[in-house]
């Protein structure tokens, strides 16, 4: 590993769902929920996962984690000073890598066990690898929970007795019980309130810059994108539209989707109609059976007939800037400044 190889790189992931009919269970087509996607992330960064309900971020996430077996592709993580690849190991293989990398899930009310206390949460994962024991646990319990921001006196309480944002600062507790390296973040605050959103992403923000820790956030929300985010990549059924450093990506998107994406966050005006008449309409079409050419081309306003017939590749477009848009070089779309 040298100084600027990033801690963890994935080369052409693919995850396919066989859908199986008949009392055979014969193996009839296959929902590409990730599709020869590749991304790298540096030491002490965070890459911002972003796209609608359905796009394949979750399924990412999973796959990075190896929560997933991957169809094909290479996950390569570098926790130390040697590359690992993970993406073909077994479950025991996976074992000494587990610690380094951990998840920061969706629902904080079903992500907890309610039949446990607080202190049996955040001490699982240091007594499963034998790490603290004793004192030692009941010392590293109380550290973290004051590293999350919440009172020890807490340690023997059950997760219902807790509000969401609280529930959320457990869930971040446990996943920095082990001192990974990586955190995934799947759409860690979307299930709470405004104001709730933004105290975790600033304990997000303080964790990492505390303990140098590389996050994938993963969120449908830009707004939220861009304010935890060095780097964008915008997903749609399955394939990357676009990467982009963050205040690039904002000031000068170079995909429609992302455009639209952009065009989706909510404004304080009450004079701004709820819908432009340019805006994307429609659903996201069916991973299983995905539509010719670009899979965005049927909801998007500058489509001509190469999109119908030929999947843009994705191509370079600017300083660590690349596009999946046949006219990328060619629309002048409207960004956010920041």
């Amino acid at each position: 590993m040298t100084e600027n190889s990033p801690i963890l790189e994935v080369k052409n992931l693919k995850k396919y769902f066989p859908i199986e009919k008949g009392i055979l269970r014969r193996v009839v087509g296959n929902v590409k929920a990730v599709d020869d996607l590749s991304f790298h992330i540096h030491a002490g960064k965070t890459l911002g996962l972003v796209g609608e309900s359905g796009s394949g971020k979750t399924t990412v996430g999973h796959c990075v984690i190896r929560a997933y077996d991957i169809t094909d592709g290479e996950i390569i993580f570098r926790p130390n000073d040697k590359d690992v690849e993970l993406g073909h190991l077994s479950r025991k293989e996976l074992r000494p890598y587990r610690k380094h990398m951990q998840m920061i899930f969706q629902d904080p009310y079903s992500s907890l066990d309610p039949r446990k206390t607080v202190f049996d949460i955040i001490s699982e994962p240091l007594r499963i690898n034998k790490t603290h024991s004793g004192k030692a646990l009941e010392n590293r319990v109380r550290e973290l929970l004051e590293l999350v921001g919440l009172e020890v006196k807490y340690m023997k309480r059950y997760p219902h007795a807790f509000s969401g944002g609280q529930r959320q600062r457990l869930g971040i507790a446990r996943a920095l019980a082990l001192n990974p390296k990586v955190i995934i973040c799947d759409e860690a605050v979307s299930a709470l309130d405004v104001s709730v959103q933004a105290q975790i992403i600033n304990l997000l923000v303080d964790l990492q810059k505390e303990f140098g820790l590389t996050y994938l956030f993963i969120a449908h929300d830009l707004s939220v994108i861009e304010h935890i985010s060095d780097e964008v990549m915008v997903m749609y059924v399955g394939r990357v539209m676009e990467y982009a450093d963050t205040q690039e990506l904002f000031r000068n998107p170079k995909h429609p989707y992302t455009e639209a994406l952009m065009k989706s966050i909510p404004i304080p005006d009450p004079d701004r109609p709820l819908l432009d008449e340019d805006e994307v309409v429609g659903e996201l079409p069916d991973p299983a059976n995905p539509p010719t050419g670009c899979y965005f081309h049927p909801r998007c306003k500058y489509a001509q007939q190469i999109c119908r017939e030929k999947t843009p590749p994705l191509m370079q477009v600017g300083d660590n800037h690349t596009s999946a848009c046949h006219f990328a070089d060619e629309l002048e779309l409207q960004g956010l400044i920041i």
